[in-house]
């Protein structure tokens, strides 16, 4: 897991070759910040920290420069980025690479460097040589995106790195309103740390106060104060995302989404789908499934249907000019609250 290989790299407990792959590209940034920041000083960067682009670089380039001695230092750095001859693209590539050069130096990799191979691409291809010889030899990080567990340890750990501690009921309240993206979740967690720096904790009280909520979490809150029916908060989120310019078209569009969400997570559920499966099936998060599918228990498959119905009439009446948009949704959401009324009885 990414935390375990972050604590090692902390620890100064380094690997001399590290790939790291997938397509959660904050995972493969800040693992790659994470080893020069810890393995060379800031004086020693213009001297033993080196990065090639293998779209514009010969691989056997960067080798050769993987076992150059360091200089006024312990070790080197070297970084290699899009290495796509590990997948399976077929691409004009502007360079040829020696791999066999490659091979080799996987094979004894110098003592001093450590090297680190960044590649974006979601899959490599199992089937080739130098990517077999290079899993075999390197400390691997696939960057995907983290479960609900691990994005709550990720959630944990970024906050104690901050010297805070942040509450469980927080932790959720926090994916729920600012999302699981990590890039806005760690700008979330640094900033109510700061907050926080005379008490050191996080609580629930916090969050609800501090975190920046996105368009599709402050739709998401909307649809919720719906299913309680409290029509008049939901409408208040509706006024305050108007205020910030939020056009009603694309409100009315992310509004779609989630219930199109809701009423497919109620489906695969119905046929037995577990939240990890249904979540690889609609590539969502699943912590975006566990929500949908709570929301999901307050309508019943024929309200859902004519939810979505009346979302698209709502989408065509905007398109075609034929109400004032912002009360197409007014409208909208009070024919949901009568939804939920009914459905309460």
């Amino acid at each position: 897991m990414v935390i375990d290989i972050w604590k090692k790299i902390e620890n100064k407990q380094f690997a001399s070759i590290y790939l790291l792959y997938g397509k959660e590209s904050f995972l493969i940034n800040e693992t790659q910040q994470k080893i020069v920041g810890q393995a060379i000083s800031e004086e020693e960067m213009d001297f033993n920290f080196s990065s090639y682009d293998l779209e514009e670089t010969p691989v056997e380039t960067a080798i050769e420069d993987a076992e150059t001695f360091p200089f006024m230092g312990e070790r080197r750095v070297v970084v290699l980025h899009n290495p796509v001859f590990l997948t399976a693209e077929k691409t004009k590539e502007k360079v040829e690479h020696n791999v066999k050069k490659f091979e080799q130096y996987l094979s004894s990799p110098s003592p001093y460097t450590i090297l680190v191979i960044s590649a974006p691409y979601e899959k490599l291809d199992e089937r080739k040589k130098i990517t077999k010889a290079l899993k075999k030899q390197a400390e691997v990080l696939e960057a995907k995106k983290l479960n609900e567990s691990e994005l709550k340890t990720w959630v944990r750990e970024r906050a104690a790195a901050n010297m805070v501690q942040i509450d469980e009921g927080a932790i959720d309240l926090l994916l729920a309103l600012a999302g699981t993206n990590l890039m806005m979740l760690t700008k979330e967690i640094d900033k109510l740390s700061l907050y926080v720096s005379d008490t050191s904790r996080i609580d629930e009280s916090v969050v609800e106060s501090l975190t920046a909520r996105s368009l599709e979490q402050n739709i998401f809150a909307l649809v919720e104060k719906v299913v309680q029916r409290n029509t008049e908060d939901a409408l208040r989120i509706y006024y305050d995302l108007l205020k910030q310019n939020e056009e009603p078209i694309k409100i009315l569009a992310v509004l779609s989404g989630q219930f199109r969400l809701i009423y497919q997570v109620k489906e695969l559920a119905r046929r037995g789908y577990g939240q990890q499966k249904i979540a690889g099936f609609l590539r969502v998060h699943p912590f975006r499934v566990k929500l949908a599918a709570g929301q999901a228990k307050h309508f019943t498959d024929e309200q859902l249907a004519a939810i979505i119905e009346l979302l698209s009439q709502g989408d065509y009446e905007m398109k075609t000019g034929r109400q004032k948009k912002e009360m197409i949704i007014e409208l909208f959401l009070f024919k949901l609250h009568e939804q939920s009324l009914s459905n309460a009885r």
